[in-house]
């Protein structure tokens, strides 16, 4: 899995080119931080949809909290929020792909 930097989005002026943030997706998956403010950002330039999972590691009362997965169409683009409930032991989300023929993803975090 490849970590994903965050890059801090200014609230005042934002970011004029966010795909152009974005990366490649990596095969085996990705790694982004988590807490509030934080999102991943995902832009499928493929012409089949793929979809994105991020695993939820947590428990409630001892049961599993289903991950979350997400389809993102041919030519469409994402916001997942990074959420606390995906803080993997490492501190980070795992994230994971069906496919990553031409998908690039970016981790956000709105700052001031």
């Amino acid at each position: 899995m490849a970590d994903l930097s965050l890059i801090s989005v200014p609230v005042d002026t934002g970011i004029a080119d966010v795909a152009g943030q974005a990366v490649a997706a990596a095969g085996g998956g990705d790694t982004a931080p988590v807490g509030p403010g934080r999102f991943l950002y995902v832009a499928n330039g493929d012409a089949s949809p793929h979809t994105v999972t991020v695993a939820t590691p947590g428990t409630i009362k001892g049961l599993a909290i289903a991950d979350a997965s997400l389809v993102v169409a041919a030519g469409d683009h994402a916001i997942i929020p990074l959420h606390n409930v995906y803080r993997g032991s490492n501190g980070r989300a795992a994230v994971t792909y069906d496919g990553v023929t031409s998908v690039t993803v970016a981790a956000f975090e709105l700052g001031s």
